[in-house]
């Protein structure tokens, strides 16, 4: 039986060199195990069902394993060129420094085997000591960021035409307020956590209202990941909606996430899963659907407390999030 294959809707990128759109629902390759094949093949599967948005990092160690993926989609006809797919990449912290934001990206890039990333994104807003991948990193080689000489370096590669867009992730708003600031080519994305169990309506307002886009990373609460929770998953008003609608209460986290203007990214090796995903484009939540929403308790799951040190840039959570708690 042949695979159906789904359009996933668009969204328009401002600051972007080419015109390129992205896809409002992209496949995350963050994963813990890390498993090589099972990565490989979920997206191939994902490429296979309509699938056009991959989301990578070079902390997430997953670079190599989705350049092969693209370049055996593209042999086995999945896609027709590597300009039907958008992939993102991140800059990670220890390369969050403007002398090594280029060679950085040249190095994901050929990690990918690709001549270009669609966006580029600063992981998280601080800095490390220089050349060390690890993760945690000894609190002792934390950094403050120079978000100016970073982000100046990040619009080079944009320049170079290393990346059509550029972008942050993990930024409260005021840090993204010290990015606008100084930009000359402004973010066109900042990827945080958000769901229906972490809203973050103060931080989609401010991105409205200075045209970022926000993506959300764990839509749906990353249940079984050694940082993620049950809270969404097991939230007793997002059953109701989901019995209701006939859907699944992921679909129905999903489903709100679009409604809110943001977009996703999404992370499952199972097919069956990855078309569950897909399937949010063509219903809606009711007004009384969304009232009951708004009303969940608010939790952030991912609070990095990896990244508070008395003597580094964030004395304690508060200052991380900018009391955005």
């Amino acid at each position: 039986m042949e695979t159906q294959v789904t359009k996933i809707p668009q969204v328009k990128l401002r600051s972007s060199s080419g015109n390129r759109d992205m896809p409002v629902m992209g496949l995350g390759t963050a994963a813990d195990p890390f498993i090589e094949s099972a990565m490989k093949a979920a997206i191939l599967d994902a490429i296979s069902l309509g699938y056009r948005h991959f989301d990578t990092a070079s902390m997430y160690g997953s670079e190599n394993v989705l350049g092969e993926a693209i370049a055996e989609a593209l042999k086995l006809g999945l896609i027709a060129s590597r300009q039907d797919l958008f992939i993102t990449s991140k800059l990670w912290c220890s390369d969050a420094h403007s002398d090594r934001v280029v060679t950085a990206l040249n190095n994901s890039l050929s990690n990918l085997q690709l001549e270009y990333v669609d966006l580029y994104l600063i992981h998280w807003p601080v800095s490390s000591k220089p050349g060390r991948y690890e993760y945690p990193m000894p609190k002792e080689e934390l950094q403050p960021m120079d978000y100016k000489s970073v982000w100046a370096a990040v619009e080079e590669c944009q320049r170079l035409g290393l990346t059509k867009s550029i972008g942050v992730s993990n930024f409260s708003c005021k840090k993204l307020e010290t990015i606008l600031a100084s930009a000359t080519i402004p973010p066109s994305v900042n990827q945080v956590e958000l769901s229906p169990v972490w809203q973050q309506k103060k931080l989609l307002e401010f991105c409205k209202t200075h045209n970022v886009i926000v993506t959300a990373f764990s839509p749906l609460g990353a249940k079984g990941a050694n940082w993620g929770s049950n809270l969404v998953m097991d939230n007793q008003v997002l059953k109701e909606i989901a019995e209701k609608h006939g859907k699944t209460v992921a679909q129905v986290a999903l489903r709100w996430i679009i409604e809110q203007g943001a977009t996703l990214v999404v992370k499952s090796y199972k097919k069956e899963r990855l078309m569950e995903n897909m399937e949010i484009f063509d219903w809606a939540l009711t007004k009384e659907d969304k009232e009951k929403i708004s009303q969940i308790p608010q939790q952030r799951i991912m609070l990095k407390e990896e990244f508070i040190s008395p003597d580094g840039p964030f004395k304690s959570i508060e200052e991380l999030w900018d009391g955005e708690l």
